[in-house]
């Protein structure tokens, strides 16, 4: 190491927390990645490695750090407790700013559910007493191929909703110009979209043009998509979950657009059909 990191990075074994602690090498910077199993993280020169798993004690494992990403974790039934659990590590350990991958209009009622979740995450924080900086990402571009299911119907109670969803590489680039001057970014929200709101008829024909997949949107009843979702055999609050995140869309709670990628980052951001030939170009 030739310097003792004062970043920390949660989630660098996962898609966007991967992407940050990757461009922060890049840039040269000293970090800890903090991970869930330090076995899986990347190899990345001035890179620490810490086990850190919300809802247990992380706060040895946070001592020294100035700034920490805190990606949102995997969702589950008590998924507040643990964020409240490491927010009050993070104050424990003396960590002066949290920058925290929120969700677009969280709010105590928001209809996609999750959204509360985060909502409550961010009223901790505030009152945790922590610099922060909130990331509230839209839906993000890379999972809606896989809402599509074998039959090449996308299904969902959406309506004639819109959603601007954006790209995980967007997420990461705005996330890690934040961590490289953290002192700018104090006490801002940011709302992280892509260039477009679309409609779900409008992302199926994307798909399926770019995939060349026979791909079409069912507009559902809500009775026909827990039907459909319940046959996964998941627990009653991940398929309510499941089922707002299109009924959300339907109340036009994921349509803004906004600027905030370009402002951050100096780039436009990515659209669905950039993420999905991008896509194909790896595969």
């Amino acid at each position: 190491m030739t310097s003792s990191p004062t970043v920390g990075v949660t989630g660098a074994t996962g898609h966007v927390g991967g992407l940050v602690a990757r461009a922060l090498a890049d840039a040269g910077i000293a970090q800890r990645l903090l991970v869930r199993s330090p076995w899986n993280a990347p190899d990345l020169p001035d890179a620490e490695v810490r086990r850190v798993a919300y809802g247990e004690d992380c706060a040895p494992a946070l001592e020294g750090l100035d700034v920490v990403l805190m990606v949102s974790g995997a969702e589950s039934e008590d998924r507040v407790g643990e964020h409240r659990a490491f927010v009050d590590d993070l104050a424990e350990a003396g960590v002066q700013h949290v920058v925290y991958t929120s969700f677009c209009g969280a709010a105590p009622d928001s209809t996609f559910l999750l959204g509360r979740d985060h909502w409550a995450t961010e009223e901790h924080l505030r009152r945790s007493g922590l610099r922060t900086t909130l990331l509230r990402d839209n839906l993000y571009l890379e999972m809606l191929p896989a809402f599509v299911a074998d039959d090449g119907a996308l299904r969902g109670p959406a309506r004639d909703g819109r959603l601007a969803a954006v790209a995980r590489a967007d997420v990461a680039r705005v996330a890690t110009a934040v961590l490289l001057d953290p002192r700018r970014h104090v006490d801002r929200t940011y709302e992280l979209t892509g260039p477009e709101a679309l409609g779900l008829e409008e992302v199926a024909a994307t798909i399926g043009e770019v995939t060349g997949r026979d791909v079409r949107y069912v507009d559902e009843s809500l009775e026909e998509a827990y039907a459909s979702r319940q046959a996964f055999g998941a627990p009653s609050w991940q398929v309510d979950a499941w089922v707002s995140t299109y009924t959300a869309i339907a109340a036009g709670e994921m349509a803004r657009v906004t600027d905030d990628v370009e402002q951050v980052t100096g780039r436009r951001p990515l659209s669905l059909r950039d993420v999905l030939v991008r896509s194909a170009r790896r595969a």
